[in-house]
């Protein structure tokens, strides 16, 4: 079955300025998005870009919310002021609340809304034009085709990047539209229908899932995406966990990065809209730069763990992260330890501690970025 129509997606949107909402350093706009129910639609997005595209055409970015999230005016902010345009939409028919930092997914709908979010697992005996994954996706690649559009924008150095639900979106868009230069999902994977998954709901219908799953799940589009991935995401994920996301990752067809942090907590805002790996791996594509430093599988013995790893840079902190818990993993506890280093010959190695059942490495270079 056919669901895309690329050619489509790939057009520029028209698009209008709103002063339904005012930023003094953002743009609030509508773009056209896809029809739903055979009516219209729009979707409301903040747009800016930095000063010196007045001078030479700068790189984007597109910026997609996670669940109960909306567009976000100082998300494009923070990219504007490191020298990037950016877009953020909001993927669920809402206008965001401009004195609210975060809310609960009831945000103001206005009059061409589309479907309303999230997953809507239940939603999947409709036709997929009337999903609301369907027009979330599609509002991501809309953007990133109205964002190229502009004379001082840059089209080939275009990146995406999402939060939760916003993770999951980029990822499936990451397949589709082969235009971004790299994608980054932060917390959001494939493999949905794991029931270790925190959004697994034991009572769902089991036919609805499955047809959900074929649609929607990123398992499905990612082994089509080839641009450099950037994963980020925590050890205790209450939504995506560790052994969903490396599954995800290991479909994609580029070169790809993973940086875990130790209970890592699970929000918008600064702790997965600023982590620093993120600008770092931006300017390393956008520069056609090293990306962050390659470790490779972990392999084991005599009881110890070792991995080498590949890069030019100056890697001074090596960490053992080992749990010798198992099942759910929102409730393993995680040890950290330190790991020997040999920055010569770009190893790290630890001798495994007794009854552990999963660990990882992490690099720290001279910057702290991990």
């Amino acid at each position: 079955m056919k669901i895309w129509n690329v050619k489509e997606l790939f057009m520029a949107p028209a698009w209008n300025g709103t002063n339904i909402l005012k930023h003094p350093e953002v743009n609030a706009i509508f773009f056209n998005g896809l029809t739903w129910k055979g009516k219209p639609t729009k979707i409301f997005a903040w747009y800016g870009v930095p000063g010196i595209a007045k001078k030479k055409k700068v790189p984007g970015m597109v910026l997609v919310h996670g669940g109960g999230g909306t567009a976000y005016a100082e998300w494009v902010k923070l990219w504007n002021s490191r020298g990037y345009a950016a877009i953020a939409m909001d993927t669920c028919g809402g206008i965001p609340d401009i004195e609210r930092r975060t809310g609960s997914g009831s945000w103001t709908r206005h009059d061409y809304s589309g479907p309303e979010g999230w997953g809507n697992f239940e939603q999947s005996d409709l036709p997929p034009g009337e999903q609301w994954m369907y027009h979330a996706v599609a509002s991501a690649i809309l953007g990133n085709s109205l964002l190229r559009s502009f004379v001082n924008v840059d089209p080939g150095k275009i990146g995406i990047t999402g939060v939760s639900w916003g993770g999951v979106i980029t990822c499936i868009a990451a397949g589709l539209d082969h235009r971004f230069a790299f994608a980054v999902p932060v917390y959001g994977c494939g493999f949905l229908d794991a029931k270790c998954v925190g959004l697994y709901d034991a009572n769902i219908d089991k036919q609805k899932l499955s047809r959900w799953m074929k649609l929607w799940d990123p398992s499905t589009y990612l082994k089509n995406a080839h641009m450099p991935f950037l994963w980020l995401n925590g050890t205790n994920d209450p939504a995506f966990p560790l052994n969903a996301m490396q599954k995800s990752y290991r479909l994609t067809k580029g070169d790809k990065r993973i940086c875990i942090r130790v209970r890592m907590s699970h929000s918008h805002g600064e702790v997965s809209e600023k982590p620093p790996e993120i600008m770092d791996f931006a300017e390393a594509v956008r520069k056609g730069g090293e990306l962050s430093p390659l470790l490779k599988p972990i392999s084991v013995r005599k009881g110890i763990a070792s991995a080498s790893f590949k890069t030019s840079r100056k890697i001074v902190k090596a960490e053992f992260n080992f749990t010798r818990a198992s099942g759910y993993w929102k409730d393993r506890f995680w040890n950290t330890i330190p790991a020997e280093l040999d920055a010569v010959r770009q190893t790290v190695s630890a001798k495994i501690p007794y009854a552990a059942t999963t660990c990882f490495f992490n690099l720290f270079d001279e910057s702290g970025l991990i």
